[in-house]
């Protein structure tokens, strides 16, 4: 399995534009997220020289992981009740799913916690603790498995991120997250790439979008990109009172099953 080095992850951090904490969160500013604590299983994990945790997530009923998986990247927030439902639906759907706790046992509540945990966060090791989730998961159920990652905001982009440094995953989903901009960059990413974005998204811009897609398309990637014409970022996410958006998020979370299905299960 390809690891990623320091150099190799500053070199990918200085090719995306400004990550999700400098975002448009609309009303999300200034509010609270709660926590209810139902948590899924927990795993320890060997990442580097630390040792960390992830949540698991099964179908009612399945006893051990299966393929196909799924590997789900939060917010700024960090790994949080919201993130769980987004696991547990997707694990009703017939996936085994891993929440990665990107701020390794921190998560925000408020937006001045979110600033400060997504702008502290080191990105390489964020790669490295997906690494160590992919590795589980092909010891779990064999080297040959499919795996997908899905990524909101923040995460959305290190989904990408992931995707350029790990050859070894068969679908992305990036919702509204930060973008790469370069031919040499994106020419690394050999999954298929999803991409679910908001029109008035002040962030992540529809000109960065449209760039991307062109891009994509002329390095000969696979992409599918939707852009919401009443959405801004955020929008799948109901705590966004002022942006969330409940018709276009049922549309991108059918647009991303149907992706799933069709990368991960053929």
């Amino acid at each position: 399995m390809k690891r990623i080095t320091l150099a190799v992850a500053l070199l990918l951090a200085s090719t995306l534009p400004l990550t999700a904490q400098e975002h448009d969160h609309g009303s999300l500013m200034g509010t609270t997220i709660a926590q209810n604590g139902h948590r899924g299983t927990v795993i320890k994990l060997k990442s580097g020289n630390d040792v960390i945790e992830a949540e698991q997530f099964l179908a009612m009923g399945v006893q051990r992981p299966k393929s196909p998986a799924v590997i789900l990247i939060p917010e700024w927030w960090g790994l949080n009740d919201w993130v769980r439902d987004q696991a547990r639906s997707l694990a009703a759907s017939g996936f085994s799913v891993y929440a990665l706790d990107i701020y390794r046992g921190q998560a925000a509540t408020d937006t001045d916690t979110a600033h400060q945990l997504s702008r502290a966060l080191p990105h390489d090791r964020a790669i490295r603790d997906l690494e160590a989730i992919l590795h589980y998961i092909h010891a779990q159920t064999g080297p040959t498995s499919k795996v997908g990652v899905i990524g909101w905001c923040m995460g959305g982009g290190i989904a990408l991120e992931f995707a350029i440094a790990e050859p070894n995953l068969q679908a992305v989903v990036v919702n509204y997250g930060s973008l790469p901009t370069d031919d040499a960059t994106l020419s690394k990413i050999q999954a298929p790439v999803l991409g679910n974005f908001g029109a008035k998204d002040k962030g992540i811009t529809p000109d960065m979008v449209a760039t991307f897609e062109k891009q994509m398309k002329a390095l000969g990637k696979r992409v599918d990109v939707k852009e919401y014409v009443d959405a801004g970022h955020a929008f799948q996410n109901e705590n966004n009172k002022g942006g969330y958006n409940a018709v276009d998020t049922a549309d991108a979370k059918r647009r991303t099953l149907i992706f799933l299905n069709t990368q991960l299960r053929r």
